[in-house]
Formats: structure tokens, sequence, C-alpha cells
């Protein structure tokens, strides 16, 4: 007789039955259960075996990087966002109305945990959850356009309960980005299929990433119609174990800093992130060393002023020896220009000390040439 009912629980798939009918059996026989309560135990045992295989296959096809519960969600670091808050999304009701929702957030927020959490409680619920991120969907679809399959590919995306779409705006798309990804949001929007989807942008700089702002809109449009807008705040789960110094920029740790795997020097220079008692990067700092830049270039300016000096001298020597064989002198008109340019320089730096001490160098040399003239003549 057992025999017979293996193969009859075999042809109507019930493998579990067939595991566990013998002990439940013994243990009535033993507690003497009553026929009803026996065969009420062992379609329960049949049903919660059923159940947990579909979920695991559901889970598998559903392709979440990792599984996460809205139980073990820390709602603490909200300010705003509540259990109760998307109680709505863990309904049957959100799977069956067709409605979306928008999880927006800065990076480490939660967004990708609770978008997961939700679809897992549809998984849950018995029905079909399809998780994706936005640059795979519009890679995908922009390639089966080109290919020619964009109808058949889009089925994909549309078919399963509930579609998460991760990481809109993060990074950049293809030109047809709004394109593709308003086909998908425009079909399941007809068909009344759920839609989640985790941005760090807000949805009116969805056409900056998108490249259409009007698709854009209308994309928007389409998600918020049956949907909502749920912001997450507070700080980023990721770097919660980190203390604020810790993420401070001028905190680093010389001794960890390693180059190409080797340890560092056993005596490192002072630089500016080690050296004891090293100023801070400052407004007033910045303003420094911007003025001690121009002074450099002031620098650079007074050393030409007095390389012109040097050749204004010897052209004045060069032309007292050939004017000792004329018989009228003249004056260094060419000089006298160009130490009118170098002091115009040296003025608008702010050098008319220098200037001055230059100048009277000058003069000197002018004086020289015409004492030379004087005695040729």
């Amino acid at each position: 007789m057992s025999d017979d009912l293996d193969v009859f629980l075999k042809r109507l798939h019930l493998a579990n039955t067939r595991r566990v009918w013998r002990d439940l059996i013994q243990r009535a026989e033993k507690e003497q259960w009553p026929h009803g309560r026996l065969l009420h135990t062992l379609l329960s045992e049949e049903v919660a075996h059923r159940r947990g295989t579909r979920l695991t296959r559901a889970v598998r096809a559903a392709g979440f990087p990792f599984l996460r519960t809205v139980e073990e969600f820390d709602f603490t670091y909200q300010s705003t966002l509540r259990l109760t808050t998307i109680g709505s999304l863990l309904a049957p009701d959100f799977v069956t109305e067709g409605r979306s929702a928008i999880l927006l957030g800065k990076p480490g927020r939660g967004k990708t945990h609770l978008a997961i959490a939700v679809a897992y409680r549809a998984l849950q619920n018995g029905f079909e959850a399809l998780f994706t991120t936005a640059a795979e969907l519009i890679e995908d679809l922009s390639t089966a356009s080109r290919e020619g399959a964009m109808r058949e590919r889009l089925g994909h995306y549309v078919r399963p309960h509930v579609l998460v779409v991760d990481e809109v705006g993060y990074l950049a798309y293809g030109d047809d980005a709004a394109n593709v990804l308003y086909h998908v949001v425009n079909d399941r929007h007809i068909r009344r299929r759920a839609m989640l989807f985790t941005t760090n942008k807000h949805p009116k700089r969805w056409g900056e990433a998108l490249h259409d702002d009007d698709l854009a809109e209308a994309i928007i449009d389409r998600i918020l119609e049956r949907g909502r807008l749920l912001r997450l705040d507070g700080p980023s789960v990721r770097t919660k174990h980190l203390s604020g110094d810790d993420l401070a920029t001028d905190a680093i740790d010389s001794e960890g800093l390693r180059v190409s795997g080797k340890d560092g020097s056993e005596f490192p220079e002072p630089t500016a992130l080690n050296k004891p008692g090293a100023a801070r990067e400052t407004p007033e700092r910045r303003g420094c060393q911007r003025a001690a830049s121009t002074m450099g270039i002031a620098i650079s300016i007074c050393k030409l002023s007095e390389l012109l000096v040097s050749v204004m001298q010897s052209i004045a020597a060069d032309r007292a020896v050939r004017r000792q064989h004329d018989a009228v002198p003249r004056r260094g008109h060419f000089e006298i220009r160009m130490w009118g340019a170098v002091k115009s320089i040296m003025a608008s730096r702010g050098r008319v000390d220098r200037a001055s001490a230059v100048q009277g160098t000058a003069s000197g040399v002018q004086r020289s040439e015409d004492s030379a003239c004087c005695r040729g003549r």
C-alpha cells in the first residue's frame, strides 16, 4: 500500500508529502490524532514547502544584488520617514492597483535597501518582481533597439508585477536614454504595473541626466500619477561607524600612506600633512599665497628692468664713443623712451621706490654721455 501511495503522490507532484507522510502517520498513531488533523497537517506541510520553494525561485529570478527586509531597515536615522509612512507600499494593493514610488536621497541613506524590501514583500504576497539599474536597463534596450528587437526585449521589463529601477541619474547615459525609459514607464503605466525608482537627483533634474526635458517630464508624470515621492535623509548608513574626525579631510594619518605596496620612510620629511603644528588652509592663507605670487611677479619685472638698464648703459657707452667724432652732440632719445617704458611697468607693480633708484642710474648714464660728447668736441 505504501508503494502505491508513493506513486500517486509522485504523479500529483507532492514531493514534500512523499518525504514526510510516514513520520506524520507514526506521530498521529502515537498521539491518537483524528483523521482530519492528519490530513490538515499533511496539506499544511505541502503548502508551506511549495511557498518556500516558490519564494526562493522568485528571489533568484528577481535578480536582487542582496536581500533585505523592511524589518531590517533602521528608521531611527530618518527624520520624517516611518514604517507607517510606507505601510501602503507593503500591502498587496500596492501591486494590484499599479502604484509607484520614487525614493529620493543622498548616497548611503538606504534607498536600495528599502526598494528591495518592498519588492521582497510583494514576492511574499505571491507576485513577481524584477530588479535592475537604470544604466543596465537603458543599455539593454538601446542595444535591442539598434538590433530591431526593441518590442521583444521590452516585455522583459513590462511583464513582472513590480519593477525596481535603481540609481536613476547616477551615471551618464546615451542620447536615447529618455526614449527607452519612456517606453518602459508608459507600457507599465498602461498595464497598471507597480514601479519603484531610487535616485539621488530630484525628479525635476532628471531631464539633465536623460538628455530630454520633455520626455523626462512625461516619465515623471506617469510615475507620480498613482505614486509617491519619498525623501530619505539622515547620515549615511555606510559610514555611520566612522566618527566625524575620521571623515575630516585633514585628518590623514601619514603612517598609513603607502606607495606601490612598500612601507613608508622610517623618518618621513615634514610635509604639510605630517608636520607638527601645520596650519590649515584658510581664506586668509590663500590670500597671502596669492600676494606672495604677485610679489614674485614684481621681483621678476624688477630683474627685467635691471637688464634693460644694463642694455641702455651699453648703448649709451657705444654712442658716446661714436659721437667723439661728431661736431654737434645728440641726446639719447632712445634711452629716454626706454626708461619711460620701464618706469611705467615698475610703477604699475607698486615698485616706484625701485624705479627711482633705477632712474638715478639712467640719469648718471645720460650725464656721462653728455660729458663724453663735450670732451670729444
